[in-house]
């Protein structure tokens, strides 16, 4: 019997501190094992006490790359509680906002984190040595995705502005008009780098994956929605609890999310959003998903890269709609008043479903908060993956072998930071 074991301590290129631990046994994958070890952040805690209001800062400060997701699940969650509806200007400047978080997020990971892998660089700045204006394309690209942020939230990390019913303060009309100059050519420059990877080489390995996403009847899945599968699941984000479960595993310090009654692990995210949501994609990210090969669906997750390539061209057509129909409202926010009670909401953060839930007394004090990011609910299927995938690749030298895990992991663009939680202590004292 020969025994092979595949451990990286601390994992490049994610966002946050995770390791890995792959076993292989005669050419097979015995067990395979996503380790996060960053520390809980406790972030469910600090919301408990805190008047409703305070929602948006707070969770805000999750994470740099994707604040946005954690705002928008918070205040539609909070909003769904307090029968409040915010429609017309506001709701497409959360839409607008939304598409310059997957730019500068999708884009980041592309070029950063992900294509070193395909083109054989440890990393960015290596790879900007031989790819140098590829490189600058993709900085040049994340800074319009960042700008939306710095105009609609007051600043690109950890925004100010979003509050519940709305915005603090909404932008002129004249205000929008450079960022469109700039998202006309962020297009074009998503359609290079759309491009740009399908020319990649890419292991032809796929899965038969259980895809969950949110589903709008008229829009590609931004903040609202009903979940759904490819496996005929179809609820209302207020059933999530009744459909999926979290479970503590002893190597993680995040929890392992699956759907209840032997559903099993399922995907979340671009993948997930691209099988069932293409033709609600717009006719240029439509066409150019043909033009590069990717067609309808995809399965191979090592192409996962290119569907992040196909939904920034998506987020900065959508991001040109909104600014060409814009109109300032006459009121940045819709008012709310407290009341006692349980919102549910799930949005869709640039890696995949972020669920929120909320409950708050009369007096708008959080009583309890549940937040489950995607990389919690991707890691039971990050981890299938490795097991599935991996084996087919066992013959190679163990370098190769290794780097190749690494990728199988960044394929998901885990953000472990955001997936931290915390094992409930039990003490038995006999």
């Amino acid at each position: 019997m020969t025994r092979k074991t595949v451990k990286v301590d601390v994992l490049a290129r994610v966002e946050g501190e995770g390791a890995l631990k792959v076993v292989l046994r005669d050419g097979k994958v015995e067990s395979a094992e996503f380790n996060i070890f960053e520390p809980p952040r406790f972030f469910e805690a600090f919301l408990r006490g805190r008047h409703f209001v305070e929602t948006p800062d707070i969770v805000a400060r999750i994470c740099g790359i994707c604040p946005i997701a954690y705002q928008m699940s918070g205040v539609h969650a909070l909003e769904n509680l307090l029968g409040v509806k915010v429609e017309g200007p506001l709701r497409d400047l959360r839409r607008l906002i939304y598409c310059g978080e997957w730019i500068e997020s999708h884009v980041l990971h592309i070029y950063m984190l992900h294509a070193p892998d395909f083109l054989g660089y440890d990393g960015g700045v290596q790879m900007a040595r031989d790819h140098g204006d590829a490189v600058k394309r993709g900085l040049q690209l994340k800074k319009v995705g960042n700008e939306i942020l710095q105009l609609l939230g007051g600043r690109e990390i950890h925004p100010v502005n979003v509050r519940v019913g709305g915005f603090h303060r909404a932008p002129r009309k004249r205000e929008l008009a450079p960022l469109a100059e700039k998202l006309k050519w962020a297009r074009e420059a998503a359609l290079e780098t759309a491009r740009w990877v399908a020319t990649f080489d890419f292991p032809e390995r796929e899965r038969d994956y259980t895809f969950v996403t949110l589903r709008h009847p008229d829009e590609y899945p931004f903040n609202e929605g009903r979940i759904v599968s490819n496996k005929g699941l179809d609820i209302s984000a207020a059933e999530y609890d009744a459909h999926f479960e979290e479970t503590h595993v002893a190597h993680s310090t995040a929890l392992h999310s699956h759907l209840r009654d032997g559903g099993g692990a399922y995907l979340t995210g671009p993948m997930a959003r691209y099988n069932l949501a293409f033709e609600q994609l717009s006719a240029l990210a439509k066409e150019t998903a043909r033009e590069i090969g990717l067609g309808e669906s995809c399965r191979n997750p090592y192409r996962s890269i290119m569907v992040r390539a196909v939904e920034t061209i998506y987020a900065c057509d959508e991001a040109l709609r909104v600014i060409e129909n814009y109109e300032q409202p006459d009121r940045p926010f819709v008012p709310v008043e407290p009341r006692a009670g349980v919102g549910h909401a799930a949005t869709e953060a640039p890696r995949g479903m972020l669920y929120h839930r909320y409950q708050i007394d009369d007096a708008g004090t959080i009583a309890d908060a549940q937040i489950v990011p995607p990389t919690s609910q991707n890691q039971a299927c990050l981890e299938e993956d490795l097991i599935d995938i991996i084996g087919g690749f066992s013959d190679l030298p163990h370098k190769e072998l290794q780097y190749r895990c690494e990728q199988t992991v960044r394929n998901y663009d885990p953000c472990i930071s955001c997936a931290t939680h915390f094992l409930k202590l039990e003490i038995d004292r006999g």
